[in-house]
């Protein structure tokens, strides 16, 4: 019984670790994280998505801004990022201290 007990326990937490986690937030820039008022590129205050698009192009790079934290994106290559930027998403993935790698991103459901 006590074997299938620590079994069933292992078990779990594979499937657990497997998983990953998710957190919703705001895909913006390392620049202006929460607020967008200027962007790298110069230009004033414009709507977020554009504002993050501007200033990614002008060598920031993609965040996750969740909780009021700013999460790094390890992977910024990662395909819907561009689509995503300046909107609120649900993402999973890993997080390794402030430093998230992701393996799935999506509208966050209202």
């Amino acid at each position: 019984m006590r074997q299938t007990i620590v079994l069933a326990a292992f078990l779990a937490m594979s499937v657990t670790v497997g998983a990953g986690q998710s957190w919703t937030g705001r895909i913006s820039d390392s620049i202006c994280k929460a607020k967008h008022e200027e962007t790298a590129e110069g230009a004033g205050a414009m709507a977020d998505r554009d504002c993050t698009v501007a200033c990614v192009r002008g060598g920031s790079k993609y965040v996750l801004v969740a909780d009021g934290k700013v999460l790094q994106i390890a992977n910024q290559s990662y395909a819907d990022l561009p689509k995503f930027a300046g909107q609120d998403v649900t993402v999973s993935g890993e997080l390794n201290g402030e430093t998230l790698t992701l393996t799935k991103i999506e509208s966050a459901k209202r």
